[in-house]
């Protein structure tokens, strides 16, 4: 596990959560622009977050803080589909 595979694993997992939030706007206009904007504002965010955190020199081993930096995506990442899931919920209704 190295840097450069923590950081194409973070461009690879928020770019598909983005691509899944403009598809979803595309196929199905009744959901709500507000709420995929609120969605696709926090992915930047940690977008961003994760790139700061992965250039900073990790203190101790290398592997533990790349570990705890992919399972920080996944969880976050995660999240993010889950409020997804609910704006889509919401526009059925």
């Amino acid at each position: 596990m190295n840097l450069r595979d923590v950081k194409k694993d973070i461009e690879y997992v928020l770019s598909a959560f983005v691509d899944d939030c403009y598809f979803l706007a595309t196929c199905n206009p009744s959901v709500s622009d507000e709420g995929l904007s609120n969605l696709l504002d926090e992915a930047v965010e940690l977008f961003n977050d994760l790139k700061d955190k992965v250039n900073v020199k990790p203190e101790g081993s290398k592997k533990a803080y790349f570990n705890g930096l992919r399972k920080e995506l996944l969880e976050k990442t995660d999240a993010l589909y889950t409020k997804l899931s609910d704006v889509v919920k919401a526009s059925k209704k």
